[in-house]
């Protein structure tokens, strides 16, 4: 038959969705799975957006300009300024959903063979869009023993070679909710400006920092607009996860302009999207103010009771909604398994994602999982005593 390219036989299977067809299983037995290993919220999308779908009477659903509708990027332009970060509507171009934002960059700004530098773990579909654009993915490691900081400085450099290309962060972060601080955010400048590297930060889970902390966008630091890319998506922010609008931010022209190739040869984005997404923005702030102390609650009952289980350790996250654990497990990949195919409490288990799947570096997070606060508080707290009863009697327990 004929061959399947090497490119395709490189891209990674997802540690998000790799077990699920055992959750299936399980749940064909008639055992109850409590889902922590995706990032779909349970949050109820806001009614505006939803309104505005409903409220749809064009006779014909057209296309939309490559780059989105003027008045829904005007509009978020607007949104950033309220936020103090200020950018025109033409630094903007919608997309489908974060991911195609951020292979929209990369095709921008690397040729094939270039590399990108990035902090490990890291959210595992980086993997997948660098493979698509022909780019190496080199990882700098950051430790739970930390909270996952971001690594020395001096790590980074010494990774730097004559095809990087970029710096790639998700701040707040995906997987671990560790959130950079102006400190971390002001090295990482300096370091692109001095070896004129381009700066990609996914800010997809702005909306979600805890404990007052408060995110700084990398287009608020001083001498980046040449070098700064961010990505955006209303998936989280929203919970519109399928709607699929996204954006790709930079002030840098030139950069902007290219990225529009790429837009046009896939026409446009999501029509129905865009008119969900440009309602949304008018969402009320209580909103943000009644999910914020929802995950707060949610992050506090979930880490604080990992913690309390012999042998687990877990750092807790200022943003996203996600923790990284480290379990007194030999492969976590297997206990995540073990707890769908093998194991129930009182008719109900728990589904993780194994963290060897976030890690590029062969080994690493080997006994870590990572979990998605999204669930009500009472099936956190179910959760967190199913994982307790499972550790103790888990035979590949350490």
């Amino acid at each position: 038959m004929p061959s399947i390219s090497k490119k395709g036989m490189q891209m990674p299977e997802s540690p998000i969705r790799k077990l699920v067809p055992f959750a299936e299983a399980a749940k064909r037995k008639g055992v109850k799975v409590y889902h922590l290993n995706i990032g779909q919220p349970d949050i109820h999308t806001p009614e505006i957006a939803l309104q505005a779908i409903r409220n749809f009477d064009h006779q014909v659903i057209e296309y939309s300009h490559s780059a989105g509708n003027e008045s829904y990027r005007r509009k978020l332009a607007d949104y950033y300024a309220v936020r103090g970060i200020g950018i025109e509507y033409t630094d903007l171009m919608i997309t489908t959903g974060g991911s195609e934002a951020i292979t929209f960059a990369l095709n921008s700004i690397c040729d094939l063979g270039d590399e990108v530098i990035v902090p490990e773990p890291f959210y595992a579909n980086y993997n997948g869009f660098a493979i698509s654009a022909g780019v190496k993915v080199v990882p700098v490691f950051s430790s739970i023993e930390t909270g996952f900081a971001l690594p020395d400085i001096e790590e980074f450099e010494s990774w730097i070679t004559p095809r990087t290309r970029a710096i790639i962060i998700c701040n707040p972060g995906n997987p671990t909710g560790y959130l950079y601080s102006r400190e971390e955010l002001h090295k990482l400048r300096d370091l692109c400006l001095k070896h004129d590297l381009f700066l990609i930060a996914d800010e997809v889970y702005r909306e979600f920092a805890y404990d007052g902390a408060k995110p700084m966008s990398i287009l608020n630091l001083e001498g980046m607009d040449e070098h700064a890319i961010v990505i955006d998506s209303v998936s989280k922010r929203y919970s519109m996860c399928g709607v699929r609008i996204g954006a790709l931010i930079s002030r840098n022209k030139k950069l902007m302009a290219t990225a529009l190739k790429f837009a046009q040869a896939r026409l446009s984005p999501p029509t129905l999207g865009q008119v969900a997404a440009e309602a949304a923005l008018d969402t009320p702030q209580s909103y943000f103010d009644q999910v914020i102390a929802e995950y707060t609650e949610r992050r506090n009952i979930l880490v604080d009771g990992l913690n309390s289980i012999e042998g687990v350790y877990c750092p807790k996250p200022k943003g996203a909604f996600y923790c990284v654990a480290r379990l007194p497990v030999r492969n976590a990949e297997d206990f995540a398994r073990w707890l769908l195919a093998e194991f129930s409490h009182e008719g109900y288990t728990v589904m993780v994602a194994p963290a060897n799947g976030f890690y590029a570096t062969p080994h690493k997070g080997e006994n870590e999982v990572r979990l998605a606060y999204v669930l009500k508080a009472e099936d956190l707290r179910h959760s967190v005593e199913i994982l307790r009863k499972a550790l103790s009697i888990y035979p590949g327990r350490v």
